[in-house]
This record gives C-alpha cells, structure tokens and sequence, in this order.
C-alpha cells in the first residue's frame, strides 16, 4: 500500500535522526512528567491519566519551543481565517 501511495517511511534506520525528534521528546515528557511519578491500578486507570495529562500538554502546558506559547496556541492562532463563501 505504501509504495502503490508513494509514501516514504524511514523507520528502516536510513532517515535522519530528526524525523522523529518531535514524538522522542513527547514521550519523555509524557515519561517523566506523568507515567513515572503514578502507580496505576488498571490499564484503564492509566489511559485515562495519561489521556488527561495529553490534554494538559496540549492545551495548558507553555513550552519554551513555542515562545511559551501552548502546542493548541501554536497551532490554532496560526491557521488560515476560512473565507466566507
């Protein structure tokens, strides 16, 4: 499927180590900052955490990336106004 769409992965170990730079760092955060400091009961319990810790990273968290600026602000202030038909 991917070669009849022309779609490229490097997951092969030939890419550059900055394809996935973005998703290592959120995992650590995810890591150190949520999984790390709770002992969850259940599976459940933990993607719920975990979820609810996303939408904090998302949605609350400043990064200093982002000029402090949350990924939701990054995001959302810098797409396009959608004109009115």
């Amino acid at each position: 499927m991917l070669l009849r769409e022309e779609i490229a992965i490097s997951i092969d170990g030939r890419g550059a180590w900055r394809d996935n730079v973005v998703v290592e760092r959120l995992w650590r955060s995810v890591k150190y900052e949520e999984v790390y400091l709770h002992a969850y009961g259940t599976v459940s319990e933990a993607r719920a955490s975990i979820g609810r810790y996303l939408g904090f990273y998302n949605a609350r968290r400043p990064h200093s990336s982002l000029a402090a600026k949350t990924p939701d602000q990054a995001y959302f202030d810098n797409l396009p106004v959608a004109m009115a038909a």
